[in-house]
């Protein structure tokens, strides 16, 4: 597991068209997942202990966010030879086991987290009610332990911004987590 850092956030880009397979056996796309005041798109994986980390912490801020009218989606994007845990089988015990609140998506061909710019998982990307981009940032400061409840709540605070004005904060803190693996 190599651990990477998110870029910056490129403030304004438009968020990219989708369809993929979710564990609930639908398609989804963009406008499908879309929210009224908003988008996350979450970049997640089931074997990354960044992510194993933040998945009640993530089920909890997106169950909020939803109240706010900023809609989730999570995309796996990982090579699912390469970690058979990523597998869709377990995606779907994985997304039953944390009652997962959002749609939870195969990228098979890793296309849509390559258009994207997606490094790892965790790679949040947060959008507004425009589909325009305004968070790049972390969940909050954990990394790959708990953390506790204690901690500033980064992602929920700055979509909660996002809802209420259509503008992320200046000021992000990149997440950090597990190297995508790539198909060769």
């Amino acid at each position: 597991m190599v651990r990477l850092q998110t870029p910056v956030c490129e403030f304004g880009k438009k968020a990219l068209d989708f369809s993929l397979p979710g564990v609930d056996r639908q398609q989804w796309t963009l406008q499908k997942c879309r929210g009224k005041r908003g988008l996350l798109i979450v970049f997640i994986s089931n074997h990354c202990p960044f992510v194993k980390a933040i998945r009640k912490k993530l089920v909890r801020d997106t169950r909020e966010l939803m109240a706010l009218g900023i809609n989730s989606v999570a995309i796996m994007p990982n090579d699912t030879v390469a970690y058979p845990e990523d597998s869709f089988e377990n995606m779907i015990r994985i997304s039953q086991e944390f009652e997962f609140p959002f749609p939870y998506l195969l990228d098979e061909t890793q296309e849509v987290a390559k258009a994207y710019g997606a490094v790892c998982t965790p790679d949040f990307f947060g959008y507004n009610a425009d589909l325009e981009l305004q968070y790049r940032g972390r969940l909050d400061a954990a990394g790959p332990n708990d953390g506790g409840d204690n901690l500033e709540r980064e992602l929920f605070a700055a979509m909660q911004q996002v809802a209420e004005t259509g503008s992320g904060p200046e000021r992000q803190t990149p997440s950090v987590g597990c190297s995508i693996k790539w198909r060769e």
